[in-house]
C-alpha cells in the first residue's frame, strides 16, 4: 500500500498534488455530464486531451451552444502554454519513440511544477514520470466518477468542486516561492492577470501571464543557474 510518509520527498509532492487533481477530474466529469457528454467522449477527452483547462474549456463552449470549431479553438489556445515547458522537460525524457510520445503527453502544468522544483536532473525525471502517471490514474478515474454521479444532483456547483482547479494551481505554485526567480515570476504572472483578466477573452490571460517566466529566467541565469546536466547534477531525493 502507498505511503506518502516513505516516499522521496519529490515523489510525495508529486503523488500529492496528483491525489488532489482526482477532485478536478470529478469536477470535469461532474460538468461534462451537465453539459451534455457521455461518459465515452468525456472519457476520451481525458484520455487524449489530458490537460484539464483545455478541457473545461472546449466543454464550456459546447455547454454554450458553441461549434465544434470553437471549442478545439479555444482548447487549443490554453493548451499552446505546454508548448513552452518543452526546453524545461525536453532533456528529461530519453528512450525510444514511445516512451517520448507517451512523456509529450504527460508535459502538462503539474508534472512540469513538481520536475522543475527538483535540484538533480535524476530527481526531476523520476518525479516527472511518476507524478505523470498518477496524475494521468487519478484524473481519468476521477471523470469518470464525475459522469457516473453528476446526474445525481440537480445543481453541481452546490458540490463546491469548483475550487478544485485554482487549489491545484496554488499548490503548484508554493515550491517555486523558495527562490527568488519563482517569486519574481509569480508576482508578474499575477500582476499581468489581474489587469488581463477584465480586459480579454477567457484563455489570454493565462498565455499572457506565462511571459512572467522570462524575468525569472534572467534573474536565475544572472545568479547562475544549477546544470541541467546528470553530470553536473546530484540527485533531489
Amino acid at each position: 500500500m502507498l505511503n506518502p510518509r516513505r516516499m522521496p520527498p519529490h515523489r510525495r509532492d508529486g503523488f500529492l498534488l496528483a491525489a488532489a487533481c482526482f477532485l478536478i477530474g470529478i469536477t470535469f466529469g461532474v460538468f461534462a455530464d451537465s453539459a451534455g457528454l457521455s461518459l465515452g467522449k468525456a472519457s476520451a477527452l481525458s484520455l487524449l486531451t489530458f490537460t484539464g483547462a483545455s478541457q473545461f474549456a472546449a466543454v464550456s463552449v459546447v455547454a454554450g451552444g458553441g461549434t465544434t470549431i470553437a471549442a478545439v479553438g479555444g482548447a487549443v489556445l490554453i493548451g499552446a502554454r505546454n508548448s513552452l515547458y518543452g526546453p524545461v522537460i525536453g532533456p528529461l525524457l530519453r528512450g525510444g519513440r514511445f516512451r517520448r510520445a507517451l512523456g509529450a503527453h504527460f508535459v502538462v502544468d503539474e508534472t512540469t511544477a513538481v520536475a522543475s522544483a527538483q535540484e538533480g536532473a535524476d530527481g526531476a525525471r523520476d518525479a516527472f514520470w511518476f507524478t505523470g502517471l498518477w496524475l494521468f490514474v487519478f484524473w481519468n478515474v476521477g471523470t469518470v466518477l464525475g459522469v457516473v454521479v453528476g446526474g445525481a444532483f440537480d445543481d453541481p456547483g452546490a458540490l463546491g468542486l469548483d475550487a478544485a482547479f485554482p487549489a491545484a494551481f496554488v499548490a503548484m505554485l508554493a515550491p517555486h516561492l523558495r527562490s527568488n526567480p519563482g517569486r519574481v515570476a509569480a508576482v508578474g504572472g499575477g500582476a499581468v492577470a489581474l489587469v488581463a483578466v477584465p480586459t480579454t477573452v477567457a484563455g489570454v490571460p493565462m498565455l499572457l501571464a506565462v511571459m512572467a517566466v522570462l524575468p525569472g529566467l534572467w534573474i536565475q541565469r544572472r545568479g547562475g543557474g544549477p546544470p541541467t546536466s546528470d553530470e553536473g547534477m546530484g540527485s533531489a531525493s
